[in-house]
């Protein structure tokens, strides 16, 4: 106990000191939500992917994988697709654009793509920011309680509670740099710890038989790669579920702000395959994990959930404390809290530059000088970290049954539902209008709740839908609903100029 101690204080240590040293770069509100436009691009892919991962990867795909066998395999597939499509073929275009319109935030970006004359854009963008980002970072908070409580055996409560001071503090004092730079650092412990364990648990592995022969006995379904029960029409739902899960990279702020923090295009080039990479790699390990933990820790007939935790969850940790020795369960914890914290901070600093930047700035007192915004986001960062503090629990009294991997992509899709249609479309498309992306952004955030909450009740075809999950219709009927709106109220004076910045 006193040894995983050490290791975190050690750990949140090397935090707090990036927190203080970027506090000492950050001279007004550019530098403090997108480092100044000035971040190279192993930070910025880096910065990206540990954002986009989180306690999802670690604890989430990991459990999956013990579940479901290799047919999570298939959840890797949709994210390698959907990073590298942000990457090769989203990411350039929007630094550009960014630039010209010297954009710090992504509502500022859609504000100036679409000449809005109103706040209607920039005030709805940030409601289902600030709205989607609370229950994403509550997810991360729940993660931590949950970790604290496996690892160290305290009071989930307190966990989180203690969970949630850290990444304040060094948010607080160092802004989008210090989440910049311990991303890089948290994201670099993920995917060494990643890589390194399934090797270790192979080597360590001692049954008389072979790996997939023994997981073969076990269930003869987690060697499919239709799922457990074969080829049939509801693992085919499921596994486009799974492929789906790439999608929410192609436009979710929080990913997409990291493209605008970037110093130049030619750093995209460079970053576009370390973060291919990484996913590929990160994602497959942790796959890997959870079918060595399948083989490690369960029998035939065994109940799965009662040995590895809801949904496998806690298939990393049994792993960890079964292969290696004390010192290096205290790294992992610092790891699986890193992968956590990577996200939370990503989200804070978003939360806070929407009201801040595009609500108060913007909306509520565009005359305030830009130096007295620091404060004022500080303060906002503290009060939106404990609206999410207050969500988890509430949550983790209210729902025990509750799994990380499905909490978080609620929050997850729920912002890429609403975003990713009207970005991908602003990129591509100069009939776009500021109509179509509003239409885009309400029909998107509804379809999420609507395909998450009520379509999986419906008779005979919900269990479908349920499987499917709700990011792909929500974003799919988002586009439609761009597109059609755009064509019914086209602006010409839109396409011009767009055939400009576009160029």
């Amino acid at each position: 106990m006193t040894i995983k101690l050490f290791i975190l204080v050690l750990y949140f240590g090397v935090l707090f000191f990036i927190g203080w040293w970027s506090s000492k770069k950050i001279k007004d509100i550019k530098d403090y939500y997108v480092g100044g436009k000035k971040l190279g691009y192993w930070v910025v892919a880096f910065s990206t992917r540990a954002t986009g991962e989180s306690a999802w990867l670690l604890l989430g795909l990991t459990g999956l994988g013990a579940i479901v066998g290799i047919s999570a395999f298939w959840v890797v597939l949709g994210e390698v697709i959907g990073v590298s499509l942000a990457w090769i073929f989203m990411a350039k275009k929007f630094k550009r654009i960014t630039d010209k319109f010297n954009s710090i935030t992504v509502p500022d970006y859609l504000v100036s793509r679409f000449k809005s004359k109103s706040n209607n854009l920039r005030l709805l963008s940030s409601i289902f920011l600030s709205f989607f980002i609370i229950i994403y970072v509550s997810a991360q908070i729940d993660a931590t309680g949950s970790a604290f409580e496996a690892f160290l055996n305290w009071n989930y409560f307190f966990g989180a509670i203690v969970g949630y001071g850290i990444v304040l503090l060094y948010i607080i004092f160092g802004g989008f740099v210090a989440v910049a730079w311990s991303d890089l650092i948290q994201g670099s412990l993920m995917f060494l710890a990643l890589l390194i364990l399934p090797i270790i648990g192979y080597i360590s592995y001692s049954n008389n038989i072979p790996l997939f022969e023994s997981i073969k006995k076990i269930d003869p379904g987690l060697l499919s790669i239709w799922g457990p029960g074969g080829f049939n029409s509801i693992n085919i739902a499921t596994i486009i579920g799974y492929l789906c899960i790439g999608l929410a990279f192609l436009g979710s702020p929080q990913i997409f702000v990291r493209f605008m923090s970037i110093k130049s295009e030619e750093e995209i080039d460079k970053g576009k395959w370390v973060a291919i990479l990484f996913t590929l790699i990160t994602d497959s390990a942790a796959v890997m994990i959870g079918i060595l933990a399948r083989s490690f820790f369960t029998d035939l007939g065994s109940d799965v959930e009662s040995i590895l935790g809801n949904n496998g969850q806690n298939s990393l940790i049994l792993m960890v404390e079964y292969l290696l020795p004390l010192t290096f369960v205290g790294i992992y914890m610092a790891v699986v809290l890193a992968a956590i914290m990577s996200t939370v901070d990503s989200l804070l600093v978003l939360a806070s530059s929407t009201i801040v930047r595009d609500i108060y700035q913007k909306i509520i007192n565009p005359k305030i000088h830009v130096k007295d915004l620091i404060g004022i986001s500080r303060l906002t960062t503290f009060v939106m970290a404990s609206i999410a503090l207050t969500v988890a629990i509430i949550v983790a009294i209210s729902t025990p049954e509750r799994t990380i991997f499905w909490f978080v992509l609620v929050g997850f899709h729920g912002i890429a539902a609403s975003f990713c249609p009207t970005i991908i479309l602003s990129l591509f498309w100069k009939g776009f209008t500021e109509k179509g992306a509003i239409s885009s952004m309400i029909v998107g955030f509804l379809a999420v709740l609507f395909f998450k909450f009520i379509m999986p009740k419906v008779e005979y075809i919900g269990i479908y839908f349920d499987k499917i999950a709700e990011l792909a219709p929500a974003l799919l009927l988002g586009l439609l609903t761009g597109y059609i709106v755009s064509k019914i109220y086209p602006n010409k004076e839109l396409e011009d100029e767009f055939k400009k910045i576009s160029k």
